[in-house]
Order: structure tokens, then C-alpha cells, then sequence
């Protein structure tokens, strides 16, 4: 069974935290919180780990995989962003948002959209998931973890454990969350577009 560490909420324990970032550095696959439920991690370049969570969430090439930073400043490394946009971007983050954005080439080929050559991008409010992502130094390779046949993000982290304990190495356990999804913005136009309405305020974007 994979590991759980129960890390506060509101104020994440840093031993815990720096003890989760040493999974992560050793490869594993890891469960945290986000705001909008749980979530399934790893480093960007562990290609091995991105085939484990492909597996338990059954996902093809279509799938944009989502980067979550810390902040903005890593934005223009791993993505193209126009001025119009990067004003969209700072105006609304952190959030609960994912931007469909352009991949620039140092986002390893496996994470794009396989067709459109695009990446999905994130900064979190949840202040477990920034606590990990400032400890870590990176973006991390993420998917919101819906369970096939479902159509909701897991919120519970015992049920998580039950269902999925043996496939993760590691489950932060930052209390029972909210299912609702982020709203997810196409930025690679002119145009914003909402490819998905969630709790993210749609407005800004209209």
C-alpha cells in the first residue's frame, strides 16, 4: 500500500512537505489536494511515472496534462504566450483555472496534446499543492485524478486509498475537498475560449 502523510490544510508542515518532495525526486507517483479535489503528480521527467497514472486513469494521446507552478515565472519556458494573454494569466491567477496554452520545445513531447501541440497550465491556491511546488523547484506533471467511469474529481482521501492504494507510492491527505472542476481557457488564439466551465469565473474571459 502506498504511503499517506496527513499535512494541515491551511498550514503544511514542512518536514512533511520536504519528505514528499524526496518521493517525487525518487520518481513515484503521488496523490495530493488542489482546490479542485485530489490530484495525481509527478516530475516532468519521469516518463516512467507519466505511464503509471496514463494507466489508472486510462488516458490516450488526446489528454492535455496540466504543469502546475508555483507562479507565473515559469511560464515562458515551458509555454507561448502572447501579451494579451500573459494579461489574462496574471489578472487570474492563482485560481481555479487551467489555460490551454502552446508548448514551447521544453515540454517533453509525451505531456502535449499529441495533435494541437499544446499543454495545459495551472497555478493552484491550495496551499498544500504551493507548499509541495515551492519545496519541489519545478512544475509538476499533473492530471486531476477522476477514477475511469467516473466524471468527478475524488475528494476523499480514504476512498482514494481503498481504490487506488496500491497503484501510488504516496497520498497527502489534506482533508476532504470540493469535486468542482476548474474552468479550462484555450489561450493559443486571439480569442479566449472556454473549453470547460467549472468554479473559475468565466467572465474575464468573455
Amino acid at each position: 500500500m502506498s504511503q499517506l502523510f496527513h499535512i494541515h490544510p491551511d498550514n503544511p508542515q514542512p518536514r512533511l512537505i520536504n519528505q514528499a518532495v524526496e518521493y517525487l525526486n525518487k520518481g513515484s507517483v503521488i496523490v495530493y489536494p488542489t482546490d479542485s479535489g485530489y490530484a495525481l503528480g509527478c516530475r516532468l521527467e519521469e516518463k516512467g511515472a507519466m505511464e503509471r497514472i496514463c494507466r489508472i486513469r486510462q488516458l490516450d494521446g488526446h489528454h492535455n496534462f496540466t504543469l502546475m507552478c508555483r507562479d507565473l515565472s515559469e511560464l515562458s519556458v515551458y509555454s507561448q504566450v502572447g501579451n494579451s494573454a500573459f494579461r489574462l494569466l496574471k489578472n487570474n491567477t492563482p485560481g481555479n483555472y487551467t489555460f490551454i496554452l502552446k508548448a514551447t520545445k521544453e515540454v517533453p513531447r509525451r505531456l502535449m496534446n499529441e495533435k494541437r501541440k499544446t499543454i495545459g497550465l495551472r497555478v493552484p491556491s491550495n496551499p498544500v499543492a504551493l507548499a509541495l511546488l515551492e519545496a519541489l523547484n519545478q512544475p509538476m506533471m499533473s492530471t486531476s485524478l477522476i477514477l475511469p467511469g467516473n466524471d468527478f474529481t475524488e475528494s476523499d482521501p480514504e476512498e482514494i486509498q481503498h481504490s487506488i492504494g496500491k497503484l501510488v507510492d504516496l497520498i497527502i491527505d489534506g482533508g476532504t475537498l470540493g469535486q468542482q472542476p476548474t474552468t479550462v481557457v484555450d489561450l493559443t488564439t486571439d480569442s479566449p475560449e472556454i473549453v470547460r466551465e467549472g468554479v473559475g469565473d468565466t467572465r474575464p474571459f468573455l
